[in-house]
């Protein structure tokens, strides 16, 4: 399997993303494609043992800046780190991608090139959410800032087939993030998705509110982009804020300093649970490609995770799946 990475792309690049890269291929059975300036991926390469392993180096001379219009930056910066990535799986010469850098970017690159799968609309951000026991699936995390309640629909059949095949989950709990559980809660666009959600064959619990995101009482929480993104970003600050608080009132009080040699391995736990590092990047769902989108300040763990998920993609067959489910609710059985 070969999956490229857009070296240029996030706050600290070609760095974390080579460190990744190689960690990647030690430990997985792949074949990496570094794509990006060639010299400063050699250079960043130099730092570590790589004998033996899968790194193949694709050349582009232009970085997409994190700040730049998405749209100007694929018109005008056609030999960009990453649509030189994108175009690698457009060719059949990478079976997955991964990028840190401008999501909006990766997201209209992929749609440009790659396409969505045949009977989806709009493509999604799949993003994992910690809960008590497992992780749940938001999305859309802001791949779309308006949505229709078809694209709600699909969004649900997608996180479903990825919960399943990803997560383990055979009937994973599909439910619509409202205002309130009944029916006749929200607005218009959400009231419409109640209704095609639930003629459709997926394990739909109903409306769920906030709360239910992080409670483990739901699988897969469908929103549009904008609400989505707003949550995502919510959580990943308060998910900060609680870990930097603990950190203090540990340090500030003896007793409580004690208590944390006996609280010390479910606290790893618990920061393993927040840490974005540990699920890597969030698949971009409904693009004809697998394509992992990654945090801007991503970890060389980090990318090494996205780059783990990626494969689970492939392997897993996730697309084909979504293709099948979305052909059956197109066109539903008599």
């Amino acid at each position: 399997m070969r999956v490229a990475i857009d070296s240029m792309g996030g706050d600290k690049a070609p760095q974390v993303n080579v460190e990744g890269a190689v960690s990647a291929a030690k430990e997985m059975d792949l074949e990496l494609i570094l794509v990006g300036d060639e010299t400063a991926i050699k250079k960043e390469l130099a730092r570590h043992e790589t004998k033996g392993l899968k790194i193949s180096l694709k050349r582009a001379t232009e970085v997409v800046g994190m700040d730049e219009s998405p749209i100007s930056a694929i018109r005008r910066k056609k030999d960009s780190s990453i649509i030189k990535a994108v175009k690698l799986l457009q060719e059949g010469r990478a079976e997955a991608m991964v990028s840190a850098g401008n999501t909006g970017a990766a997201l209209a690159a992929g749609k440009i090139y790659l396409g969505t799968l045949p009977g989806v609309d709009r493509p999604a951000i799949a993003a994992s959410m910690p809960t008590p026991t497992s992780i749940s699936i938001l999305l859309d995390a802001g791949a779309n800032v308006d949505s229709k309640p078809k694209n709600l629909c699909q969004f649900a059949i997608m996180g479903s087939i990825y919960a399943e095949y990803i997560l383990g989950k055979p009937k994973p709990k599909v439910g619509i993030l409202s205002i309130g559980e009944e029916e006749w809660k929200g607005n218009e666009l959400t009231r419409e998705a109640y209704r095609l959600v639930k003629e459709t064959s997926m394990n739909f619990i109903g409306n769920v509110e906030g709360r239910d995101i992080f409670n483990g009482q739901v699988d897969v929480i469908v929103c549009d982009g904008f609400i989505g993104n707003i949550v995502l970003k919510a959580a990943e600050g308060l998910a900060e804020t609680l870990e930097s608080s603990l950190r203090k009132e540990l340090g500030r009080r003896m007793r409580a300093r004690l208590g944390a040699l006996f609280i010390k391995r479910a606290y790893g736990d618990f920061q393993k649970k927040v840490d974005y590092a540990e699920r890597g990047g969030a698949p971009l769902l409904g693009i004809d490609g697998v394509c992992i989108i990654s945090h801007g300040s991503s970890s060389p763990k980090a990318i090494k995770n996205a780059i783990r998920v990626a494969r689970e993609l492939v392997s897993r067959q996730v697309n084909e799946h979504i293709k099948e489910a979305i052909s059956r609710w197109e066109d539903p059985p008599l």
